[in-house]
């Protein structure tokens, strides 16, 4: 490990400061180390070059990191400035400790499914991006109630009015896709989760699908014109009638350090109060 790109989230003041301060560390070892300033939006993705980052923020943080890094094979070590840490689960008092283990090779490096969502229009391609969450259809204004179709591998699924769709990966479970009644999927499964937001029938359950297969949803005629795509949260994108998405899994996986599923569990416990009882 020579190079390392240390990515500071400029709405953490503290951050700056761990910064400047795990540069002077590395290189004291020997190894030069750059700082990005990530504002929470940013189309750049300076990573090449580099053999491991270094996320200073919160979840949001690695995700712009992660699908900069993944198809160039970059490992992210996530130190948690936000307010979950289900992703950036190295803590700030721990973060020499950990990064040491991680430069001496004995840190766990887990992998993640990533997904990749293609807008098709007639027969052009208009649209294409990763993401290590989720990807979010859904109205462009808040309850407004669209119409969709889902295909799994060329099987319908069935057609939908509901407020949007999540398809999240077993990382981006316990987001937004869990705030709407969706299944929490160990991460280390590769695995997709469909979730309806508000749909307008009874009987639409979350399904959970193997990430081998191919999805696709088709834009159906309905009431509301504005549709839109978010990736990951991002900057959302225009959809029209007959707009395909085909979602399906990438081939390269995030690299995470320290990651563990023993982190993973507690955080689960300690920030959703996933216990049992209270006080467990």
């Amino acid at each position: 490990m020579k190079k390392c790109l240390i990515i500071v989230n400029t709405y953490k003041d503290e951050s700056k400061n761990m910064g400047a301060e795990i540069k002077q560390y590395l290189e004291s070892l020997g190894i030069f180390a750059d700082i990005f300033l990530y504002n929470g939006f940013s189309e750049q993705y300076p990573f090449p070059g580099y053999d491991f980052v270094i996320t200073l923020g919160g979840d949001g943080t690695v995700l712009f990191a992660s699908r900069g890094c993944a198809p160039l094979h970059i490992p992210v070590f996530p130190v948690n400035f936000g307010q979950f840490g289900f992703i950036a689960s190295v803590q700030k008092p721990d973060w020499k400790t950990e990064l040491d283990r991680f430069l001496s090779g004995k840190a766990v490096i887990s992998e993640r499914t990533m997904v990749q969502a293609e807008l098709v229009r007639g027969s052009t391609k208009r649209f294409s991006a990763t993401g290590l969450n989720d990807i979010v259809i859904s109205a462009k204004t808040a309850a407004r109630t669209i119409s969709f179709e889902v295909s799994y591998d060329d099987v319908s699924l069935g057609q939908f009015k509901a407020d949007g769709i999540i398809i999240a990966t077993a990382t981006g479970s316990t987001a937004y896709s869990a705030s709407a009644g969706g299944p929490i999927i160990d991460p280390n499964l590769d695995a997709l989760v469909l979730t309806l937001i508000n749909a307008f029938s009874l009987s639409s359950r979350p399904i959970v699908l193997s990430a081998k297969g191919e999805l696709c949803v088709t834009i159906l005629p309905s009431r509301t014109a504005d549709v839109i795509i978010t990736v990951d949260g991002q900057i959302p994108v225009d959809l029209h009638v007959d707009d395909m998405i085909k979602i399906r899994r990438t081939p390269d996986n995030a690299l995470l350090v320290g990651c563990t599923q023993k982190k993973f569990y507690n955080a689960l416990r300690s920030k959703l109060n996933w216990s049992g009882v209270p006080h467990a």
